[in-house]
């Protein structure tokens, strides 16, 4: 009688005993790891897997990936959508951590008893716009524009001028979205002209608000016309201005992108912003102006539905109470330094790879994104321009500078750990340090050569 291999298939408990599933079981509980355990017993019993490999794959199951993992963000988009916006800073960070157990969210702890939710934050909030009378933070920006119309225009109208439907990421259209919350909107003008007159032959018994939206994502350039803010603000009912950026101030760096200190000194009642686009801070919608209208959304059953947790509130008070954020500061980067980065991480990066041949760097800033890559060595740095992001100031280059590297790192760094995101342009991997810490240099640089070594082998095993 042959021996059957299935009855040498650890037993349970002594796989449990194992270390490593010891500690996951202290990181993700127990339930996790028996799971685990007994998908790796099924498998040996069907044959799939030897039974000697039983316990490294019980391991290999729990040792995925994050839910969300940590990338380099080498593109030059300092607000880029599809890695999270706005990198928060290390203030916030801690601040999130801080307030992940119990905290005094919505306690005054002088008296004992129940205050306004996220005070603080409300409170700083209003400091860093002084033009508003009040404050409301929700948790983004869609949400505070349904709130908005739902509260004052359910049933109503909301005027809007068509050349202000716009659409947002991800096919979202910000018509369709205030028409979700049982408001009608009232179209008026054309895409490229609209005028005061068109307003004033609008407003009637049924407006509930005058909506405008600022084009944060593009540009209507020739025969155009808009009416200005101020013009608007004498027809008696709620004027809302939607920023969208989060500027809560005036930035010459920004000329053309609005503030809410601004916007409400010229006539808006309540104006509406995201809190992690220029404002760098975490995922919020921010809602400032006159009191009894804030008052009025406060008190709305909706508000409710998209209130804020109390890890917002903490990054939030914290990137307003806080040094300069990450946004602001690499928006603002010295092109002449972000060279001088490039050129120390080429030459590093070079030296990491001195045993690979045909591996040279070098620089030309006269060859920026149109520069022919067959001309250049496989390292080089090249003029390269960034860009805001996040739908604001679109038509505001970010001078600066990248790593010009083969296309085909581009994968491989992308599937590295830490992974690195960098741009492709015209057959070359573009690297641009700008939203890249400086400390993380290292890093990258190791990512970098590990990928290059990865390319390597594989052209290597490519027949000749």
């Amino acid at each position: 009688m042959t021996d059957d291999p299935r009855r040498h298939i650890p037993r349970t408990d002594q796989l449990l005993a194992r270390p490593a599933l010891v500690e996951a079981a202290e990181r993700l509980g127990p339930d996790a790891v028996r799971e685990a355990v007994r998908s790796a017993q099924s498998a040996a019993r069907t044959g799939e897997l030897p039974v000697t490999e039983v316990g490294e794959y019980a391991e290999s199951l729990l040792a995925g990936p994050p839910a969300l993992g940590p990338v380099l963000n080498a593109t030059g988009i300092v607000i880029h959508t599809n890695l999270g916006r706005a990198p928060l800073s290390d203030e916030a960070t801690a601040a999130l951590g801080a307030a992940a157990g119990y905290t005094d969210v919505e306690l005054d702890l002088a008296t004992g008893k129940r205050a306004r939710r996220g005070a603080e934050a409300l409170d700083a909030l209003r400091l860093a716009c002084p033009t508003a009378e009040d404050a409301l933070v929700v948790n983004n920006g869609a949400a505070a524009l349904v709130l908005t119309t739902t509260a004052l225009a359910a049933g109503r109208e909301v005027i809007v001028s068509r050349g202000e439907m716009v659409e947002i990421g991800d096919g979202f259209r910000l018509h369709e979205l205030m028409a979700s919350t049982g408001a009608r909107l009232r179209e008026i003008g054309t895409t490229n002209r609209t005028h005061l007159a068109d307003y004033a032959a609008a407003v009637g018994p049924e407006t509930g608000c005058i909506l405008k939206v600022h084009p944060s994502n593009f540009h209507v350039t020739g025969f155009t016309h808009s009416v200005p803010l101020p013009e608007l603000t004498g027809f008696g009912v709620p004027l809302v201005a939607d920023l969208g950026s989060g500027l809560l101030a005036h930035d010459p760096a920004l000329p053309d992108e609005p503030d809410a200190a601004s916007t409400l000194a010229k006539g808006a009642d309540l104006v509406i912003a995201s809190g992690d686009k220029l404002l760098g801070g975490p995922q919020a919608g921010l809602l400032l102006g006159r009191a009894d209208l804030i008052h009025r959304l406060r008190r709305h059953p909706l508000a409710r539905a998209v209130r804020i947790d109390k890890l917002t509130l903490a990054a939030l008070h914290a990137t307003l109470t806080g040094p300069v954020p990450p946004v602001t500061r690499y928006r603002r980067a010295d092109p002449d330094a972000l060279r001088e980065r490039c050129e120390r991480l080429a030459d590093d990066l070079a030296a990491a790879l001195e045993d690979v041949g045909g591996v040279a760097s070098s620089f030309d800033p006269l060859h920026g994104s149109e520069h022919n890559s067959r001309d250049t060595p496989p390292i080089s740095v090249v003029a390269h321009t960034g860009h805001v992001g996040g739908g604001g100031a679109p038509g505001v280059p970010l001078p600066g500078f990248a790593l010009a590297l083969p296309e085909a790192l581009a994968p491989l760094l992308r599937a590295g750990d830490p992974a690195v995101l960098a741009r492709t342009d015209k057959g070359r991997c573009l690297v641009d340090p700008r939203c890249i810490p400086d400390d993380r240099d290292p890093d990258l640089v190791r990512a970098i050569a590990r990928a290059w070594r990865t390319q390597a082998e594989l052209d290597e095993k490519e027949p000749r």
